[in-house]
């Protein structure tokens, strides 16, 4: 007997086949424009906000081979500043447009205005003050050659102390016993003496700063011809050894200072009495920078 059951024969078909895994492609293509989009104008937002000093220290900051110098912040891209009150620095997220009334910009750009002076004043100073230790040094490095070339002075180096301070390059003659550099009690100095001033004249009148001299006795009691004291015999000395300089070349006009200080500044304060004490002391003064044009004090 014929079977009446049709066969029942289903078919599975497998979609997708080439084209199946790049179905949601496009939507990473996308993403990722959008972002470089976004970086982009991000990027064109922050390099017309930034001032130059920032600009210069993104310069930097990609220049291996150089050492950047930035007056502000952390040095970073914003220089440690926040981009508004309401930045991620203030707790809240970061304002990408900021309103501000005209009267506002006008007295932000004011403010800026008035601060370029004191910016390119301080600027000069750091420069100033670097150039005038580099000259210093060189000045102290050609008195001591010049006291070497010289064998009527040579031996007197241990006696001559040069040292930079924030007055400027101070030269200090020091008696040390049995080698004084005036005659004792008096402002008659040594030939030795106004030698070594000579040679230190030839070197500082090379550069264009004013000097100022002071005279240093011992602390001990000193009364004199015509009751002349430690005060007036340091004053003398320190004028004795103005006009030794001014003798050996050195303008009278680069002298801004001649005084007499006595024993009131020791050398070796725990020993008054000590010979060191007894001393000429020169300093050649730092000069302040000119002031930028249009500032005002």
């Amino acid at each position: 007997m014929a079977s009446n059951h049709n066969t029942v024969i289903i078919k599975r078909v497998k979609k997708g086949g080439h084209d199946a895994h790049h179905g949601g492609a496009w939507k990473v293509a996308y993403a990722d424009f959008v972002t470089a989009m976004m970086a982009f104008f991000l990027l064109m937002w922050l390099i017309n906000t930034t001032t130059p000093e920032q600009k210069r220290g993104i310069a930097d900051y990609f220049a291996a081979q150089s050492i950047s110098q930035t007056f502000s912040g952390s040095g970073g891209v914003l220089g440690g500043k926040v981009l508004g009150e309401d930045s991620a620095k203030a707790g809240g997220a970061p304002s990408v447009m900021q309103k501000s009334s005209p009267a506002s910009v006008a007295d932000k750009a004011h403010s800026k205005d008035q601060s370029k002076p004191t910016q390119v004043a301080s600027s000069m100073d750091r420069a100033v003050s670097s150039s005038q230790d580099s000259e210093f040094q060189s000045a102290a490095e050609a008195i001591r050659q010049s006291m070497q070339e010289n064998p009527d002075i040579a031996q007197l180096s241990k006696q001559v102390m040069m040292d930079q301070t924030p007055e400027g390059l101070r030269i200090q003659l020091v008696d040390q016993d049995g080698k004084p550099m005036f005659q004792p009690g008096t402002a008659v100095p040594m030939p030795y003496t106004s030698k070594l001033l000579a040679a230190i004249a030839q070197v500082i009148d090379r550069l264009p700063n004013r000097i100022s001299i002071s005279g240093h006795t011992d602390g001990k009691p000193f009364v004199g011809a015509n009751g002349m004291t430690n005060w007036e015999l340091s004053a003398a000395r320190a004028n004795a050894a103005r006009g030794m300089l001014a003798n050996a070349g050195l303008d009278s006009d680069r002298v801004y200072e001649v005084a007499g200080k006595a024993g009131s500044e020791p050398l070796l304060p725990e020993d008054p009495q000590a010979s060191a004490n007894r001393r000429l002391s020169i300093v050649l003064l730092r000069e302040a920078p000119p002031a930028p044009p249009g500032a005002k004090f």
